[in-house]
């Protein structure tokens, strides 16, 4: 499948602000199941300041920006080729050790609730416990938007019974992190048919099985990622894998964000 992508972000604050750093993991690698075909990033009211890979080898851009403007957007679009695997990554790579998936986040630390959870998925055999997994949090989590944010933990979404992807990512790898299998979120694009357009990326999770490697799991659609899916930054969370984050120094007002994506097959 070939998938066309354009995701343009507009921060704007109601005051100027003196100056400020940002993130930008927006950049999707070749690989695993997908070969990118042209990628661009430009940013209008900020420059760019440097390249590099972080720990999961994901692409980050540093951008900076200060006063006196208000209004910062970055445009990024492209072609990538892909096809299903099944979800199935492969071996682990990255310079961050296996070991280092198995660790709690602040998003990601389970409760009473989870931990319960995670106990009645008895089946002992990886893959379909894991697929067990799923099923389970989407059961006890129903899909609803407007009712978690970006700081919302694992554990406050499951007992309030609803989230998001986001969410959903995160419960699944509190759980299969206790169940002694290193997991990390991803974040990308997913193509869905008669819906072009989307007011944010996409999230999932992936756990790593013996003697097969990294397996991805949409909690949220109930399915292994497909070719339906580009995959562009991986992390511990979404703390780590955020398509833009970063900070800013000074603006007492308030905060706007717009986010259009647009995900088509070409």
């Amino acid at each position: 499948m070939r998938l066309t992508i354009r995701h343009r972000t507009r921060y704007a604050w109601d005051d100027p602000v003196a100056g400020g750093l940002q993130e930008l993991r927006l950049t999707p690698k070749t690989g695993h199941g997908q070969q990118v075909l042209g990628w661009s990033v430009s940013v209008d009211g900020g420059r760019h300041e440097l390249d590099f890979e972080d720990q999961h080898h994901n692409r980050v851009m540093l951008i900076g920006f200060e006063g006196p403007g208000h209004a910062i957007t970055v445009t990024c679009s492209g072609a990538v080729a892909t096809e299903d695997r099944a979800g199935v990554i492969g071996r682990h790579a990255g310079f961050a050790p296996l070991w280092y998936f198995e660790r709690e986040t602040p998003l990601t630390r389970p409760g009473p609730g989870l931990r319960k959870l995670a106990r009645a998925v008895a089946t002992d055999a990886p893959i379909p416990r894991l697929h067990a997994l799923s099923a389970a949090l989407l059961d006890a989590m129903a899909y609803e938007t407007g009712v978690t944010g970006a700081g919302t933990t694992a554990e406050e979404a499951l007992a309030q019974g609803a989230g998001v992807c986001q969410d959903h990512a995160h419960a699944f790898i509190a759980c299969a992190r206790l169940m002694g299998m290193p997991a990390r979120y991803v974040s990308g694009y997913l193509f869905t048919d008669g819906q072009t357009r989307h007011p944010a990326s996409h999230g999932w999770a992936e756990a790593w099985v013996p003697d097969i490697g990294w397996v991805g799991f949409d909690i949220s659609n109930g399915v292994s990622p497909d070719a339906r899916y580009v995959r562009v930054a991986t992390g511990l969370d979404y703390a780590e894998a955020a398509p833009i984050r970063g900070l800013r120094f000074g603006g007492a007002g308030g905060e706007t964000l717009s986010v259009d994506i647009e995900v088509a097959q070409q």
